[in-house]
């Protein structure tokens, strides 16, 4: 193997692929980064048996073949080379030489026939949807996600594809993120998977503003390609609990607040809470006029804030966590939420704007679990 490549577009490569290389490798040849050139163009792939990644390019090919370097070694020298072009070739011992400019480096490699290759995708139901919709509801689902291995399916990403919609649903238990959007498909067609959150957030990473991206749909991975990039990821095999229960079909208030002043609020009393973040809990109390927010705890003291809202009813008073209900706020993106809740011991549903708390909206959908209400 023998190419010639414009330094910044090879680095540019290996910083897309190079995230993916597990840091403890089940097998050693994990660690590597797949290397070929054919056909005028070079193609890299990285892998840790979940998530895989092969994107390509056009390079100057004096001599096809394929190799594995180590990853991380290959990464750092690349980023550091200040010549506009590389040359990179490989022998029968996989051995790899790099000449750039007057410096000359050689990398030991291992055997390319160890390397996992990713499957071909001829079987999977695929369709076409924007890339900046895509990564948007990702970005909104995925931060709901539990990091919690001990709940292994909730540690992914819910993607139901039915009636032309793609849904997604990412929840640790104590709040849930619901996005979706139309799809140019068959509306026939439906399928419900779970996505690795590794293997989101590498998508975010790669997935642009412009452009579309073809999602390929097989019973055990799915694949997203785009610009030159494709992305395939095993799914997590176990059933997903059913959401719907946890969401309130109605709600007997809602309230507009300011969302940028809500956060400011709930960061100022939130000084006042205890110091596990998962713990934490500020009483929300709603009157006639006003949302006032409490926080207490024995170490620090007690703290107490207000902002006026246009409600007139009974006080209804709801205990919720701080740092959950921030997350969600930062995944708004109007200047108002609605926030709808039932009663004290209810999930609390929060839409952005002033879209009214519908599931087959659009609009991202939120729901915090309330926490228990304790005396002052």
């Amino acid at each position: 193997m023998k190419f010639t490549i414009s330094t910044h577009e090879l680095n540019s490569l290996v910083n897309k692929i190079q995230t993916v290389v597990p840091l403890k490798p089940t097998i050693p040849i994990l660690s590597n980064l797949y290397i070929e050139a054919s056909n005028d163009e070079l193609i890299l792939m990285a892998t840790d048996l979940v998530v895989g990644i092969r994107c390509f390019t056009n390079a100057q090919i004096h001599e096809e073949g394929s190799t594995t370097l180590p990853a991380k070694k290959f990464a750092q020298l690349i980023r550091e080379l200040t010549t506009a072009r590389v040359e990179i070739s490989s022998n029968a011992n996989q051995v790899t030489t790099i000449i750039a400019g007057t410096s000359r480096f050689k990398l030991n490699g291992m055997s390319r026939e160890e390397f996992p290759i990713i499957s071909n995708l001829n079987d999977a139901y695929s369709f076409q949807m924007n890339q900046k919709q895509l990564k948007n509801i990702l970005y909104d689902a995925a931060f709901a996600v539990s990091r919690d291995d001990s709940r292994y399916v909730l540690t992914g990403i819910l993607m139901e594809i039915s009636q032309g919609k793609i849904r997604l649903v990412g929840t640790d238990g104590k709040r849930l993120a619901l996005t979706q959007s139309d799809v140019a498909l068959d509306p026939s067609f439906a399928n419900r998977s779970v996505l690795p959150l590794k293997s989101v957030e590498e998508l975010l990473k790669t997935l642009g503003d412009e452009g579309e991206v073809k999602v390929s749909i097989l019973s055990d991975k799915v694949a997203f390609e785009s610009d030159q990039t494709l992305l395939l990821t095993k799914l997590i095999s176990a059933e997903y609990p059913d959401y719907e229960q946890v969401i309130p079909k109605q709600t007997n208030v809602s309230v507009t607040l300011h969302r940028e002043e809500l956060i400011s609020l709930l960061r100022q009393v939130s000084l006042f809470t205890v110091a596990d973040s998962n713990q934490s809990s500020i009483r929300f109390n709603l009157s006639d006029g006003e949302l006032k927010l409490l926080g207490n705890s024995m170490e620090v003291g007690e703290g107490a804030v207000a902002m006026p809202v246009n409600y007139h009813g009974e006080k209804i008073e709801v205990a919720l966590n701080p740092n959950s209900l921030v997350d969600i706020l930062r995944h708004c993106r109007e200047e108002t939420v609605l926030f709808s809740l039932i009663d004290a011991y209810n999930p609390v549903i929060l839409t952005d704007g002033e879209q009214p708390a519908v599931m087959e909206s659009t609009s991202p959908f939120f729901v915090i679990m309330p926490m228990r209400l304790t005396e002052d």
